[in-house]
């Protein structure tokens, strides 16, 4: 049996989308010329690959075997075809997706964004806003790198955890609470909060922590993002409680004061993503690794 590359393509495009339309869509082929080259994968198998469940199509056990095994063998035919040479920043080209957290952004993307210009002056940076859902740009690799507090799950996404951030507690100068040492008494009782939550909740972890001491806080609004609630409070004796990473911007934008907040409460791990094709990418690990520094510095500010 003759092997042809093309099959191998487009089993591992099959096996990440999970549908004949979207294989289609990445290789750039019509939805009849996939499904017929799903067909030919079947017949060479001896397997059904993907059937039917529903409007949706699930992979078979086979396929959820090979999968990884398909793309690590694309992977290696890529590197064998392709030239061999250094990664030449002076004359590099090529525009690098990103989607963070606006605070993120704002906190870490200055020092990426001047190494990036020294070192690789061609290369262009597209910060992207953090998706409300579970969004398949990473995997189609419409987005280079993601940085967040999830762990991605998808086995086709390489990730690292590059560094923690904590929760910490912003108010305008002056407010009640810099007055006298910081509680979570004083923290619960003395204060109005104001929650971050992209769905409107107005509790969180922070309450089931009071709820463990006996204590509750009253929340009297919610704010889509901690950029948002940070205006919020600039002027009135509210407070919120957001990842440190977000409030330092706070105080140097918005003259807050940021304060350690008195619970005990884990660490918030921040991971930097990106999908498997690109492992070996020279361009792509040369850009991951200017934003581990970046992040890394940032978080031990």
């Amino acid at each position: 049996m003759q092997l042809d590359l093309n099959l191998l393509a487009a089993l591992d495009a099959l096996l990440e989308e999970g549908s004949v339309a979207g294989a289609a869509d990445r290789l750039h082929v019509t939805s009849p010329a996939m499904s017929r080259t799903l067909g030919r994968i079947r017949r060479a198998t001896g397997d059904q690959i993907l059937v039917r469940t529903g409007r949706t199509m699930t992979p078979t056990p086979y396929a959820i075997s090979v999968r990884s095994h398909v793309h690590e063998l694309l992977q290696q035919a890529h590197l064998v075809l392709s030239p061999s040479h250094a990664l030449d920043l002076s004359t590099l080209e090529r525009t690098f997706t990103l989607r963070w957290h606006d605070s993120i952004v704002g906190t870490c993307g200055p020092a990426l964004l001047a190494a990036v210009r020294e070192q690789a002056p061609g290369v262009m940076l597209r910060f992207v806003a953090e998706s409300m859902t579970d969004t398949p740009e990473l995997r189609r690799g419409e987005v280079d790198l993601e940085f967040n507090a999830n762990q991605p799950t998808s086995p086709e996404i390489r990730y690292e955890q590059v560094a923690e951030d904590r929760l910490a507690l912003a108010v305008r100068p002056g407010h009640p609470l810099t007055h006298s040492e910081l509680t979570a008494e004083r923290y619960a009782s003395v204060a109005d909060h104001i929650t971050v939550s992209r769905r409107g909740r107005l509790s969180d972890t922070v309450d089931e922590a009071l709820a463990r001491l006996g204590l509750s806080r009253r929340v009297v609004a919610t704010a889509p993002t901690g950029t948002t609630a940070l205006q919020l409070i600039r002027d009135s004796d509210l407070v919120v409680t957001v990842p440190e990473l977000v409030a330092r911007s706070a105080v140097a934008d918005l003259g807050l004061r940021v304060l350690p907040l008195p619970l005990e409460m884990p660490p918030i791990p921040l991971y930097l993503s990106w999908h498997q094709r690109y492992e070996n990418d020279r361009a792509h690990a040369w850009l991951r690794d200017l934003t581990r520094s970046a992040m890394r510095c940032a978080a031990a500010w």
